[in-house]
């Protein structure tokens, strides 16, 4: 005869994980230990994983409430110094030239191509975005997803591209994103607040799906379903906002 799992050990097994977490944490963050663990057991969140990067990352400098997701490649850690609110997901910092050593060995010259990052307060670089050496970036500045930027982006500039140019102002894209927000279903929920940064609530993402894909729509006759045309505009200003920078 099977016998059913006990549920008295289904708490016993959730606090032993969380104890494990809790060590696990502990030697990376205090210790900088037990690294690969801690990614891939604890799945530390930017914020964690900028904490991580400020004690054992080896880092010029780190600011405070920066958000650096863990898939982001830092070449030469030493040559990199990022502001206050800098946020980096999925990016690469190159802080040499790769094709030098190729290169002295093709001519017999002695070469060096290196170069440091720096990235001033309020700055955001997109996923698979790629910063060459001899970059400074902000303060106020977004960098948009794939773009390779090679040379300084200056203050309150939104670039994009290969190479990267401008192509917006940070200035301007805050007034249209404000606006925007106002006229969401959900602009009034409590998780849009300025304080917070949590992740969607059930609620928050049920109000996001039924704008998205509404469930009732074919439901409902001709003349009493909604404009079709008003929820895409709303669906897509919604998607577009949450996947890129334009101007």
């Amino acid at each position: 005869m099977k016998i059913k799992p006990s549920s008295a050990r289904r708490p016993r097994n959730s606090l032993v994980g969380h104890m494990l977490s809790k060590f696990i944490s502990h030697l990376a963050l205090h210790h900088g230990r037990a690294v690969g663990l801690y990614r891939r057991i604890c799945r530390p969140n930017g914020f964690q994983w900028a904490r991580y990067l400020t004690q054992h990352g080896g880092l010029h400098h780190i600011g405070v409430d920066c958000c650096i997701q863990s898939n982001v490649v830092i070449t030469d850690p030493s040559h990199v110094s990022l502001g206050n609110n800098v946020h980096l997901t999925g990016c690469t910092l190159f802080g040499h030239d790769g094709t030098v050593a190729m290169l002295k060995k093709m001519s017999g010259l002695s070469l060096d191509k290196v170069g440091k990052i720096e990235i001033f307060d309020h700055v955001f670089v997109g996923h698979q975005a790629i910063i060459m050496p001899g970059v400074r970036i902000g303060p106020n500045a977004i960098v948009a997803a794939g773009a390779v930027v090679t040379r300084d982006v200056p203050s309150n500039s939104v670039v994009g591209g290969v190479p990267a140019r401008i192509i917006g102002t940070v200035e301007n894209m805050l007034a249209r994103l404000s606006r925007e927000t106002q006229n969401l279903p959900w602009a009034a929920h409590p998780a849009l607040a300025a304080d917070f940064f949590g992740p969607a609530s059930p609620d928050l993402q049920a109000q996001r799906m039924q704008l998205f894909f509404p469930s009732n729509a074919s439901n409902l006759p001709d003349n009493s379903a909604p404009n079709q045309g008003a929820q895409n505009s709303i669906a897509n200003n919604a998607m577009h906002n949450s996947t890129g920078a334009t101007t």
